[in-house]
């Protein structure tokens, strides 16, 4: 489950190249076995056994030296919490002050069918509905993380958002707001990988808030997903939000660990 998000990253560069993909891959071998993975790239995302406390804490030492050489590079650190602050704690001593760590974020599953019914109006997104689906993607992202993702057209975060829209990754309900047509949510897969898809991204616009809409709208995605992508659909949320733990639980989820973010 913790390593999902570095595996996708890998099984993307498998396909695209390594450059391409827009990061590396760091591993750490005890006698030429592969034991943990750092991905390098807009984020840094470590995996480290969690069942061999000296070898994570060698593998974690390992990543550090090369970030410290490396300079800081991403806008955060993600990924399991144990291995996460363990490899912050490494570079706070040498990277600049982080501005903000999120240290308990659960990381919930479901492997089932959904525990409330799905809104019929939430489907995968299509080229032509890129023009809606960036603006809330971007709002999310701005009020998740406190600044503005987007750097002008065709901009990474913009390709970013293109890409899984192409891909099939991204979800929406689209509906008239005030006149005109809206976004009113939206969720996406950020990761798939070994079996596991991760739901990223999901917003509610603040005018339909209230009225569940992402109870029933993620039990849409989580339906799609299992039915052709993945069987089992995970996803990370601030431990703050007790608002969308619940919603995620009346959906089905379970908690089965702990992420944490540190951001920059």
């Amino acid at each position: 489950m913790g390593s999902v998000l570095a595996a996708g990253r890998l099984e993307q560069a498998v396909v695209v190249g390594m450059r391409s993909a827009g990061g590396v891959l760091w591993g750490y071998e005890v006698d030429d076995e592969l034991v943990a993975l750092c991905w390098a790239g807009a984020n840094l995302v470590p995996v480290v056994p969690a069942d061999d406390p000296r070898v994570a804490a060698d593998a974690l030492d390992a990543f550090a030296a090369l970030a410290r050489d490396a300079g800081r590079r991403c806008s955060s650190i993600v990924g399991p919490a144990d291995a996460v602050l363990g490899l912050w704690e490494r570079l706070s001593r040498v990277w600049p002050r982080a501005r903000e760590i999120r240290g308990d974020q659960p990381s919930m599953v479901i492997d089932r069918a959904p525990l409330v019914a799905a809104d019929p109006e939430v489907r995968r997104s299509r080229p032509d509905d890129l023009d809606l689906v960036l603006p809330a993607c971007i709002s999310m992202f701005t009020e998740e993380v406190g600044y503005s993702p987007a750097s002008g057209p065709n901009g990474p975060y913009e390709m970013r958002v293109r890409g899984l829209v192409g891909q099939g990754r991204s979800f929406a309900r689209i509906e008239p707001v005030d006149g005109r047509r809206q976004v009113v949510f939206k969720a996406e897969l950020g990761a798939v990988a070994g079996g596991v898809a991760q739901v990223q991204g999901v917003w509610v616009t603040p005018a339909r808030r209230g009225l569940r809409l992402s109870e029933s709208g993620m039990a849409a995605v989580v339906e799609q997903t299992r039915s052709s992508v993945a069987p089992l659909v995970s996803l990370y949320v601030n431990g703050y939000n007790t608002r969308a733990i619940a919603a995620y639980e009346a959906v089905g989820f379970r908690r089965v660990g702990t992420y944490a973010t540190v951001l920059f």
